[in-house]
């Protein structure tokens, strides 16, 4: 198990003393470093862990490890688990490393699975980013900046949105959208066909991603967010077919083999859109075999 830990920290090592053997580059902007790609932002954690060319900064370790995690890097999950678990630069916490193996293990990170049998028993709480200087510091930077008069029920969905979405590699933003446009963070809404709660679940998706109340605000954005990535995988990152889905069931657009001739369903897919912004989404656990229809709209049969 040490040879294993010491691995790890190797490899971290290596990546900061590889980028140290070159030309000391100036350290990019924050903003700059917050926007960029996952190996870029585990480039400069490591060396903010360890003060490779660049005062040795914690907070700022943490808070890109958890960006580039939050965007489905493993070794920054791993990271963080690690930190966690043996209270380096930060309060030891079983509970939170045990939430971040947790997500390395379900992308078949075999030192994960690991680490969480040594933490068995330990009941992991949603994945977040603790700072020196405490939850709300580095958690509250994770989240998009909130209008002042925000209701707090909104703002409890946003943070929990922002807690959870890494499980299932969705985007926090497109989770967002679509439950604006389902519910608008209504936890209690219930439509007049029987779709409940925040992402409102029918009884079927309900019952299909193992939701026993669809009302319970945590489960809902759970099955919610299960059938999200799984419309993802099956459509192969492609936003619109995804939303589509969502509204009209899967069947409905392999049927019509794009988005379905419906005036709800069309108005729902572009109402999305426009608020996420994006047409394609990073790829996600193939948790289902894709469609034939991503072939067909790549490559469309001549005429």
């Amino acid at each position: 198990m040490m040879s294993m830990l010491r691995s790890r920290l190797l490899f971290i090592a290596t990546l900061a003393a590889a980028a140290a053997a070159q030309a000391e580059p100036a350290a990019p902007s924050w903003k700059q470093l917050t926007a960029a790609a996952p190996a870029r932002q585990l480039e400069w954690a490591a060396r903010y862990e360890h003060g490779e060319g660049v005062k040795r900064d914690f907070d700022r370790a943490i808070e890109l490890y958890c960006a580039a995690a939050r965007r489905g890097a493993v070794e920054a999950q791993y990271q963080l688990g690690w930190l966690y678990a043996n209270g380096r630069g930060v309060a030891r916490d079983d509970a939170l490393a045990a939430a971040w193996f947790r997500l390395a293990a379900q992308q078949g990170d075999a030192p994960s699975r690991r680490m969480l049998e040594l933490l068995r028993g330990v009941r992991a709480r949603p994945a977040a980013c603790v700072g020196q200087a405490g939850a709300t510091a580095l958690v509250a930077r994770a989240l998009p900046r909130l209008d002042p008069g925000t209701s707090p029920e909104r703002r409890q969905v946003v943070e929990w949105v922002y807690a959870l979405a890494p499980q299932y590699q969705l985007d926090p933003e497109l989770v967002l959208a679509v439950i604006a446009a389902e519910s608008n963070f209504q936890t209690q809404a219930n439509s007049p066909k029987n779709a409940m709660g925040l992402m409102q679940l029918i009884p079927e998706t309900a019952e299909r991603f193992g939701v026993e109340d669809a009302f319970d605000p945590q489960q809902n954005l759970r099955g919610g967010m299960a059938y999200l990535r799984w419309l993802l995988a099956f459509f192969q990152g492609d936003v619109q077919l995804a939303l589509a889905g969502y509204n009209a069931g899967e069947n409905a657009v392999e049927r019509y083999r794009g988005i379905p001739p419906y005036p709800e369903t069309q108005a729902y897919v572009a109402r999305i859109t426009q608020a996420y912004g994006k047409t394609t989404h990073p790829p996600v656990a193939a948790v289902v075999a894709p469609s034939p229809l991503v072939a067909l709209v790549a490559n469309p049969a001549p005429r």
